[in-house]
């Protein structure tokens, strides 16, 4: 059951896309210096990021907020 969102920019989105698409973007060091956080500092890879964002709430919300400020505006 599938409920539509037309307000939600990240709806239809998983985290890896939006992870991905960043990354593209900004590259590991524009990640760091957009969002301060250790997963894009040290060691960066997406599977080590989504592993942190995925149990990081405050992390994730701020990897959603730059990709909505970057791509939905």
């Amino acid at each position: 059951m599938s409920q539509e969102q037309p307000n939600n920019p990240l709806h239809g989105l998983t985290l890896e896309k939006i992870l991905v698409r960043l990354q593209e973007h900004y590259g590991w060091e524009g990640l760091d210096e957009e969002i301060r956080i250790n997963c894009f500092y040290k060691d960066p890879s997406i599977k080590s990021s989504l592993k942190f964002l995925r149990r990081t709430p405050w992390a994730r919300e701020k990897v959603e907020a730059l990709y909505i400020k970057t791509f939905c505006q």
